[in-house]
C-alpha cells in the first residue's frame, strides 16, 4: 500500500505492517489502521511515528517509555488486553507518545496512556493508567540529552 505523509512523504507499507486499534485511539476513535516507522534516515532512534493509514497528515510519535523512565510498569486490567488476542510478553510492545512544543525543553511523554500492541497479530490498544503513578506531561529532555552524553 503507497501512502502519502505529511511528514515521511510517500511511503510504502506492507500489508503485514498495518497495526489495527479496534476502538481507535483515544480523541481518535475513527483512526484505527497505524503503521509503525522508524525514522533512521534522520539518525534518531528513539522516537518512531505511529501514522495513521486513514488520516495521512496525522502521524503521532512515540517511544519506548522504558528510556526515561527505566521502572515503567504500570498496572493494565487484563480485560482490556483481552481484545489483542494471545498477548505473551514476548509480543507485546508497549510505547507513549511524545509531545514535542516548540520549546524543546518541554518535551514530554504520556505516561498516563500507553499504547500496548501485541506484535504477532498486529492489534493494539490505548489505555488510561489507573492511580497517580504517572504523568500525562512527563519531562524527557533532560534524560534524553543525559542518555545521549552517556552513549558518546
Amino acid at each position: 500500500m503507497k501512502v502519502t505523509t505529511k511528514v515521511f512523504g510517500e511511503i510504502t507499507i506492507d500489508d503485514d505492517k498495518i497495526i489495527t486499534f479496534p476502538q481507535g485511539i483515544v480523541g481518535f476513535p475513527d483512526l484505527t489502521q497505524f503503521a509503525l516507522i522508524h525514522d533512521s534516515e534522520k539518525g534518531n532512534e528513539t522516537i518512531h511515528w505511529l501514522q495513521s493509514l486513514q488520516e495521512t497528515a496525522f502521524a503521532i510519535p512515540v517511544m519506548d517509555p522504558l528510556l526515561v523512565c527505566p521502572d515503567y510498569n504500570p498496572e493494565v486490567d487484563d480485560e482490556l488486553l483481552k481484545q489483542l488476542g494471545n498477548l505473551t510478553p514476548e509480543d507485546m510492545l508497549v510505547l507513549v507518545t511524545v509531545t514535542v512544543p516548540k520549546d524543546l525543553t518541554k518535551m514530554s511523554v504520556n505516561l498516563k496512556g500507553p499504547i500496548v500492541i501485541n506484535s504477532t497479530e498486529r492489534k493494539a490498544i490505548q489505555v488510561i493508567v489507573d492511580g497517580d503513578n504517572y504523568q500525562v506531561k512527563f519531562p524527557i529532555y533532560d534524560i534524553l540529552n543525559a542518555n545521549k552524553k552517556a552513549g558518546e
